[in-house]
């Protein structure tokens, strides 16, 4: 079915959504046939699509992606891309440094790393140009600065793949009966903090180190920022970075978070002026659009999700990963890891976290340890393979984005740098598991002697099984 989706949807261009739902209906329909599974087991559909549409969490990503729909049509980004340009014009790369500042800032809204990709190329990449910034090294810039968002908390990724980790890890415990807390939220956006920030901090320096080489060839005919751009700037930074700190240091929920913000920008750009009854006209179609298409790649992903493990192929990964007695720990780890890498040429990061996720991390789970470890070796397997030319996901979106072509082997060049920071930063986290910030009390112990067939079946069944219509009706209290 994984390889049935992607043959599709590469084949067709169809959206991920239609496409997830079309392989699970047909795919239903051969495991009815062949006795797979019964009938009643579909009656589930709609008890899991309501019960998923419950989830607080989801709240928050309407409300992140109005946030960043607000800074992309609004003049915010070209305020903040002047304004860093200028405050970092003594390092002598002071348009890839903006540049890159503007994606970490921006990067954790936006919807997806297409929707990066599509913001930065209409506002660094001309930038960028005009700065002297050879295409390719802009282009490479740009790419890497679109994917920052899978691993920077608290953004619209690491939510969602927060609450995919939280089911599995729950799955994970009903089988191995260890006595731990559940992973959660705030667990996943502190266990990617220190990777981030070493990330963040190994990309400032090849920025700085590649662009301090080209020194500017063209002078900027742009006027320099005015003492309302910078106080608007700095306004707008410090406000979106102590919003996002707050969510990743617990003291406010992503929705509080969002909306708070959300807010903020809209009554700004109220007070200024600078929100025309078009603009917000643009503003909320992206929102519904974004916000629509991640929704129904969400319920077409339970859909899918469903039969999959219809099929058991759940207890099939969990049996293998259980009778596996080389590699340890690492064995089952690496195997799931380069599946990951390469679901990744052909999914979004949304679809990774809402169709594989599910399958693959409950049966690692149960064999791996630190559920914190786990998910941020997924998001930085994730934004590797997104960077991997020619078929990486965030570069195919550039060279569909821009129109024209790229020279390849300077494009690779320029990339090289990023990619290799990339890789040193995913090493470390893999040999260094204590690096991360995360609470030991989240650590699973494998259960004794293995998992019986019969455990499996019963986890099968209570998560396939439909809900009763008395419960679903029963007032809550």
């Amino acid at each position: 079915m994984l390889v049935a989706v992607g043959l599709v949807m590469v084949g067709t261009g169809l959206p991920a959504w239609i496409v997830l739902i079309g392989v699970a209906l047909a795919s239903s329909v051969i495991g009815l046939a062949a006795g797979a599974f019964t009938w009643p087991l579909l009656t589930a559909l709609p008890s899991r699509v309501l019960g998923l549409l419950e989830n607080d969490l989801l709240q928050a990503m309407p409300l992140y992606v109005f946030m960043g729909a607000l800074l992309n049509r609004l003049p915010l980004a070209d305020i903040l891309l002047r304004v860093g340009e200028r405050a970092f014009s003594r390092t002598g790369a002071g348009a890839p440094l903006a540049g890159l500042g503007l994606g970490v800032v921006l990067a954790p809204m936006n919807g997806s790393v297409g929707a990066g990709i599509a913001m930065l190329t209409r506002t660094v990449l001309p930038r960028l140009n005009a700065s002297g910034v050879p295409v390719e090294r802009g282009a490479a810039l740009v790419t890497v600065s679109s994917t920052l968002g899978v691993v920077i908390p608290p953004s619209l990724v690491l939510i969602l793949l927060s609450d995919a980790m939280l089911r599995a890890h729950t799955e994970a415990l009903n089988v191995t009966h260890a006595a731990v807390r559940i992973v959660n939220t705030q667990d996943i956006f502190r266990g990617a903090l220190v990777p981030a920030c070493i990330l963040l901090l190994l990309c400032v320096l090849v920025a700085w180190v590649t662009g301090a080489r080209t020194r500017a060839a063209v002078v900027s005919i742009r006027a320099a920022p005015s003492w309302r751009d910078w106080l608007t700037a700095a306004f707008t930074l410090a406000f979106i970075l102590s919003l996002l700190a707050a969510v990743t240091l617990g003291y406010l929920y992503a929705v509080e978070a969002a909306a708070t913000g959300g807010v903020t920008l809209f009554a700004l750009a109220l007070a200024t002026g600078t929100l025309k009854f078009p603009v917000l006209k643009e503003v909320l179609r992206d929102t519904m659009v974004v916000t629509g298409a991640l929704f129904a790649l969400l319920v077409g992903a339970t859909v899918f999700t469903l039969i999959v493990r219809a099929f058991g192929t759940d207890r099939w990964v969990t049996s293998l990963f259980a009778a596996s007695t080389t590699g340890g720990t690492y064995g089952p780890l690496v195997a799931v890891m380069l599946t990951l890498g390469l679901c990744a040429f052909v999914l979004d990061a949304f679809e990774m976290t809402f169709v594989v996720v599910p399958v693959l991390i409950p049966p690692l789970l149960m064999r791996v340890p630190d559920a914190t470890w786990v998910a941020v070796l997924t998001l930085l397997i994730l934004q590797t393979s997104f960077l991997i030319p020619p078929f990486g996901y965030a570069v195919l979106m550039l060279r569909n984005r821009l129109g024209r072509s790229l020279d390849a082997r300077r494009f690779v060049r320029a990339l090289l740098p990023y990619l290799i920071a990339q890789l040193a930063v995913l090493a470390l986290v893999l040999t260094f598991p204590n690096l991360l910030w995360h609470d030991r009390a989240t650590l699973v112990a494998p259960a004794a002697g293995g998992i019986s067939d019969k455990e499996i079946d019963d986890l099968l069944r209570r998560q396939t099984e439909p809900e009763d219509p008395a419960r679903a009706i029963e007032p809550r209290r």
